[in-house]
């Protein structure tokens, strides 16, 4: 399959085997099509027994019903006894919880999700241990992911800017915050009825307020596992340099980002293969067919946002979120017109040729009638007045003939 996906690139293949060699024995890394980190809040995979019964108390929360799980840990719906309202309650896995990297991981997560405070950041309410479980008590959201909404059909175009724009604001919020996410995917951006909301921060690169400088030394922390020469996140929509091991900034999301935003249009993965080799192989060398052609009526200004934001070299993409979100606005703001205006033309292309020639005829037709029409009264506007002729007629009077003069004009 690699020798396939790269015959005429025998640098790339040597690439691709050297990170798929440094990483065989990385706790089961790239051992199955899904990433390692493939972590959804609401992922449909259920455990064979779920750790909490319903009924279960953890502090002043009550558990009402299992929600999903996902390579951290499970996700519960629980009621909140003091507050009277239901929150979302993540606990750490056994698996995770017995490796000391996956336990602080877990804790970075939390400290991460902390600094923010957005409408469009899944929010934190509280943080606990109990009886042996971390877990971490989240805002509860109702809706579904973005990856359950693309498994159906591509979104429509105006649902998936306005969606773009939602998922770069909250984004944009964090990288202000010094936190990269490093794994934005479909699965996770939860669509609900006030907008999107971002889960998950659990892989995500601290760094100081603003996005520069080097990562925060938390206490607690992995060592380097969240850190340079380490890879972690989605295959389908990690950035070159993140696959590569190499440190990341804000960037790497930036590309993430123009992945999501081109399968919310396009309808499919900009990068996707049979095996990891071939996706690694992709993201490193490939070019997705741009998504004006693999979705029209896509606008060219929009596909000139994501094929900008997948850039190979992160010096070439957007500098930063912020500018992103402001040139998807001016989109829906300035160019949505050309949008409209292609889906006529699309139209007007689909239609059969005696329709499309109809409105051409009716014009040609009421043309030559004004024009007859203007014809027949020119010379009453143009011509100078004449002088009046004089007819004899007989008048008839009390049944006497006589005759008379009367003028009339030519």
């Amino acid at each position: 399959m690699l020798a396939d996906e790269c015959q005429d690139d025998p640098q790339l293949r040597d690439e691709v085997e050297s990170l798929l060699a440094a990483h065989k024995g990385a706790r089961g890394f790239l051992s199955s099509r899904r990433s390692l980190a493939d972590r959804t809040q609401l992922d449909a995979t259920e455990p064979a027994s779920p750790a909490l019964a319903p009924g279960t108390r953890l502090g002043a929360f009550a558990v009402e019903s299992f929600i999903g799980a996902g390579g951290m840990g499970e996700v519960y719906r629980a009621r909140d006894m003091r507050l009277d309202r239901h929150v979302a309650i993540k606990v750490i896995s056994p698996a995770a919880a017995a490796d000391p990297r996956g336990r602080a991981r877990f804790t970075y997560e939390a400290r991460a999700i902390a600094r923010l405070s957005h409408p469009r950041i899944c929010a934190l309410h509280d943080i606990g241990h109990q009886d042996g479980l971390d877990f971490l008590v989240m805002e509860y959201l109702q809706g579904e992911t973005l990856a359950a909404r693309l498994g159906r059909m591509a979104l429509p175009l105006d649902e998936a800017i306005r969606t773009a724009i939602e998922i770069a604001e909250a984004l944009a919020a964090a990288h202000v915050s010094g936190i990269v996410h490093r794994d934005l995917k479909p699965g996770n951006v939860m669509l609900t009825a006030s907008g999107v909301k971002l889960l998950d921060f659990g892989l995500a690169r601290l760094r100081s307020p603003g996005g520069s400088g080097p990562p925060l030394d938390l206490a607690g922390a992995a060592p380097g596992g969240t850190g340079s020469g380490v890879i972690l996140g989605t295959l389908q929509y990690m950035a070159p340099e993140q696959l590569e091991g190499k440190d990341v900034d804000a960037r790497a999301d930036i590309f993430s980002f123009g992945a999501v935003l081109y399968e919310m249009v396009a309808g499919r993965k900009a990068f996707d293969g049979d095996s990891q080799a071939s996706v690694i192989a992709a993201t490193l060398s490939a070019t997705p067919p741009p998504a004006i052609v693999t979705q029209p009526p896509t606008p060219l200004s929009l596909d000139r946002v994501i094929r900008t934001c997948m850039k190979k070299h992160r010096d070439e993409r957007w500098a930063n979120m912020h500018d992103v979100q402001l040139q998807l606005q001016g989109i829906v703001q300035e160019g949505m017109a050309s949008a409209v205006q292609w889906t006529a033309d699309t139209d007007r292309r689909r239609r059969p040729a005696w329709a499309r020639a109809l409105p051409w005829a009716i014009a040609a037709i009421l043309g030559v009638g004004l024009l007859l029409v203007l014809g027949r009264w020119a010379p009453w506007q143009t011509s100078p007045p004449r002088a009046p002729s004089w007819l004899n007629v007989l008048l008839g009077v009390d049944g006497t003939l006589a005759t008379t003069d009367v003028p009339f004009v030519l």
